[in-house]
């Protein structure tokens, strides 16, 4: 992954109930919760913000409307006499 040196030490409280199911379940993965917390961690960090998401599909219908084309403007008569 990153240099050791780059690396950040985190602590988390939780209760032992907590703390020992999680130790099961992670056993049972052949991992530990250190492990499965870095996991979580590293996917949550790489997800795309909220901001990020509507900045990109901003950009994507932008495109969408780039190649978009109307048909030509209707004079004013025109619009008028057909709404008698």
């Amino acid at each position: 992954m990153s240099n050791c040196d780059d690396m950040r030490k985190i602590t988390v409280s939780i209760d032992e109930q907590t703390y020992r199911r999680a130790r099961i379940k992670a056993a049972g993965q052949d991992t530990s919760i250190s492990a499965l917390a870095k996991r979580f961690l590293v996917e949550f960090a790489a997800e795309e913000s909220e901001a990020d998401r509507l900045i990109r599909e901003e950009r994507e219908l932008r495109e969408r409307i780039r190649k978009f084309r109307a048909a030509p403007r209707l004079s004013r008569d025109h619009v008028h006499e057909q709404r008698r």
